[in-house]
């Protein structure tokens, strides 16, 4: 076996899928993180002897929807053949491992629809507080099904890429005004990666989510708040969030993720049938949010009112089809304490409150030039950690 740092988030335990190029030859193709390297996986795959050969198609694709595709048995399957091969002789190995450093991550999956949700009772109440000061947080509905909107598959955008500032409509104190957001803000939050597909008229079970669900990948949500909000009467978001989302670049398999189900919070009112949970899919992620550097927020995942399965479930209960390589998303993680908030909109109460750094500067949404980096970890085997990689993207001014 090959020597990795003790201190690494992407030890055997992990095996994370990523798509990958190297300077001077612009095939993309598959790859899996381990230490600080990356296995090209499809050449590996034709020249071990312990075989692998026949999971080389799937591994020659420049995206991973081959091997989304592929459904449940093979992906556990590569996924025993990763773990042999990363424990075998590290002579085998060395040949197909490159620096992390010396190679450029690309968007891992051909993205073909995004929905995201609206999953955590923390963050949906403090929006609710900002915005009906006085009134009930919750929407009557918001407890009985897992809210979500249809969003922009086309600009989901991978870690790195730098995001320019929208602009749009905003109200105004005479009616609209016109041009660039002044309240541009961020949404911490975990994506979900379709595999296995179904066809129009099928539903999923909330027990059948791992048969679906290849994996997850760190999510944000660029959200133009001054946009979002005089365009969202009377129906839901539009141009304050099709501008951009940001993914990390390495999807780390369900299977990988064991360790760290929980049981999610209590449900009260009772759910519907379709919705009731028939174990623990709650998932125990640590993130982080750090604002040019200075860490502004640590959101837990696992008080998600909503589970993946059950977002799932609900996403399809109307035959809607699934397709390999469509995402769904968490919606903003926020936990019950203030430093526990996944947007700026919440960290700055609506504007009101500004968030200090450490350089003496102040914030209430994002400036030009600000960069957000999204953090993760989850539980791994034996105590240990594994980890989600980042999703990083740096604001540029708008180009009007």
């Amino acid at each position: 076996m090959i020597e990795l740092p003790g201190s690494t988030l992407f030890g055997p335990a992990n095996l994370p899928y990523g798509v990958f190029s190297v300077p001077g030859d612009r095939r993309r193709r598959i790859g899996v993180a381990i230490g600080d390297h990356v296995l090209d996986v499809a050449p590996l795959a034709d020249a071990s002897s312990g075989g692998g050969a026949d999971l080389a198609p799937l591994l020659a694709s420049p995206v991973l929807n081959p091997l989304l595709a592929a459904g449940r048995r093979t992906w556990t399957e590569l996924r025993a053949r990763l773990t042999d091969w990363i424990h075998g002789p590290a002579e085998v190995l060395r040949p197909h491992l490159l620096a992390v450093g010396e190679v450029e991550l690309h968007l891992p999956v051909d993205v073909g629809d995004y929905v995201d949700f609206y999953a955590s009772e923390h963050h949906a109440t403090n929006v609710g507080r900002i915005f009906r000061p006085g009134s009930e947080p919750l929407t009557p509905n918001w407890k009985h099904l897992p809210i979500g909107y249809h969003g922009r598959s086309g600009t989901i955008v991978v870690s790195g890429t730098d995001i320019v500032r929208p602009q749009g409509q905003r109200r105004g104190d005479a009616g609209p005004e016109f041009g660039p957001s002044t309240r541009l803000d961020i949404e911490a939050e975990v994506g979900f990666v379709l595999g296995a597909a179904t066809r129009m008229g099928e539903s999923v079970a909330v027990a059948d989510v791992a048969e679906h669900v290849f994996g997850v990948f760190l999510l944000n949500d660029w959200s133009a708040r001054d946009i979002q909000a005089w365009e969202s009467t009377p129906l839901g978001p539009f141009l304050g969030k099709s501008f951009a989302t940001s993914v990390s670049p390495w999807v780390v398999p369900l299977d990988a993720l064991d360790a760290a189900r929980v049981a999610p919070p209590p449900r009260d009112p009772p759910l519907l049938s379709y919705l009731r949970d028939v174990d623990d899919r709650g998932l125990d992620l640590e993130l982080e949010v750090a604002l040019n550097g200075h860490v502004v927020s640590r959101p837990p995942f696992a008080g998600m009112y909503w589970t993946a399965a059950q977002q799932l479930a609900h996403l399809t209960v109307n035959g809607a089809s699934v397709r390999p390589g469509d995402v769904f998303a968490s919606g903003t993680v926020s936990g019950p304490e203030k430093e526990q908030r996944g947007s700026l909109l919440e960290l700055s109460w609506g504007g009101t409150e500004p968030i200090a750094l450490p350089d003496g500067d102040t914030r209430t949404f994002l400036e030009d030039g600000d960069e957000i980096t999204i953090t993760g970890t989850a539980p791994g085997t034996a105590g240990s950690r594994i980890g989600l990689g980042e999703v990083r993207g740096r604001v540029l001014p708008s180009r009007s």
